[in-house]
């Protein structure tokens, strides 16, 4: 399975084809549209998501609803192209008139500087219109079909706000998905810590009002995945490595750990090592899961939990120094439109990219030509591994 996105922030549309998604299956775009308006969404979100009301169209791979075996193209109109027309015309030749947002001011914490380095740009808003997080929303359409394919093998996954700025809000940590979607679902910050949205909402407010802004954690819980997924046999066959590169290409993300994270490292072997179970008809288990999930690189049955950590948004309204490209005086970075936190969409964004690395492993280790077959070869994989 591989997908590739194209397009500009403000460009004429967002495009992604996905190829290798098996024939059969049935595809609610109504659930992938909500899933573009739940991106949307969250406490904290700037005033492009005002403008953009996104709705995905399937141009391809797609027949009466159902995936046909071969590529599938989604296209997402960018509604805001209608005020940049002229500057970002993919045809039109470049003139005095169509060239007068340029950006020569990097902003600090963005690609702006080294994209333009790399690739030779004297306007940076030809990295800015790319590297932007608006990308991001085929990713979730994507993903978000890659949702529907699991739980038609009895996979499930969400992710959420573990934490945002220095205010923690995962007291609990549950490992049903269920339980976890009916908690985050009740505010509009996706926390478990309903007692918490107050105390986010507030930073967030201060934040806004001093120009700054915030990052946090987000944790990603995956149920039903079966034992033995990814390999150990090589370094690029581990699937937690694989989740962990899916992650870190989200914009912004900096850290991913599994399970209890960095913590594993300050602890005995004997307080972190899950001890296995086994139980007539149900076969292996584990007793806790501390690793996430994981041992060798591999699934191990036991829940999916993944920690991911963003990084504040570089765009501030009160801006850092950076240096004119061209003059090479110092110079406040310009200023585009931002948010003050966007975490609560990155959470859905990594839900999304997660989503589709498990669907590619599940693909690369059974045959994928057709749904139905699937299904029966993971139906008998499983039964193989309780009577193991």
């Amino acid at each position: 399975m591989y997908y590739l996105t194209a397009g500009e922030s403000h460009g004429p549309q967002l495009t992604a084809i996905i190829e290798g998604l098996p024939a059969g299956l049935k595809i609610d775009i109504d659930e992938v549209n909500r899933a573009l308006h739940q991106r949307q969404g969250g406490f904290g979100r700037g005033d492009r998501q005002k403008i953009e009301s996104d709705q995905v169209e399937i141009v391809g791979g797609v027949r009466h609803q159902v995936t046909l075996g071969g590529p599938v193209a989604l296209v997402v109109k960018n509604r805001d192209h209608g005020n940049w027309g002229e500057i970002m015309s993919p045809t039109a030749p470049e003139t005095a008139e169509n060239s007068q947002r340029k950006l020569e001011r990097p902003r600090p914490g963005h690609a702006d500087l080294v994209g333009g380095m790399k690739y030779r740009h004297r306007d940076l808003r030809n990295v800015l219109e790319r590297s932007s997080a608006r990308e991001t929303t085929l990713r979730v359409a994507l993903g978000n079909i890659a949702q529907q394919f699991l739980r038609q093998l009895d996979i499930d996954l969400i992710a959420y706000v573990a934490q945002v700025g220095q205010v923690a809000a995962d007291s609990e940590k549950p490992l049903d998905v269920s339980e976890i979607r009916e908690k985050i679902f009740q505010n509009d910050m996706h926390v478990i810590d309903q007692d918490k949205v107050e105390p986010i909402h507030r930073l967030i407010t201060e934040t806004k009002e001093k120009g700054d802004t915030l990052g946090g954690i987000i944790r990603l819980v995956a149920n039903g995945l079966p034992a033995g997924l990814g390999s150990y046999v090589s370094w690029d066959t581990k699937l937690d490595a694989k989740l962990a590169a899916a992650a870190v290409g989200v914009n912004a993300m900096k850290g991913v750990s599994f399970g209890d994270g960095f913590e594993l490292g300050t602890k005995f072997g004997s307080q972190v090592m899950d001890q296995i179970d086994w139980e007539k008809g149900t076969g292996f288990s584990r007793l806790s899961d501390h690793l996430g999930g994981f041992e060798g690189g591999m699934t191990n049955g036991m829940p999916l939990v993944m920690n991911v950590a963003m990084k504040p948004i570089p765009t501030l309204y009160q801006p850092l120094q950076t240096v004119d490209i061209n003059t090479k005086e110092k110079h406040l970075a310009g200023i585009e439109r931002s948010d003050t936190t966007s975490i609560v969409a990155a959470s859905l964004v990594i839900q999304s990219v997660i989503a589709l690395e498990l669907a590619k492993a599940i693909c690369e280790q059974f045959e994928s030509s057709s749904l139905e077959r699937l299904q029966e070869e993971l139906r008998r994989y499983r039964q193989e591994c309780r009577e193991y």
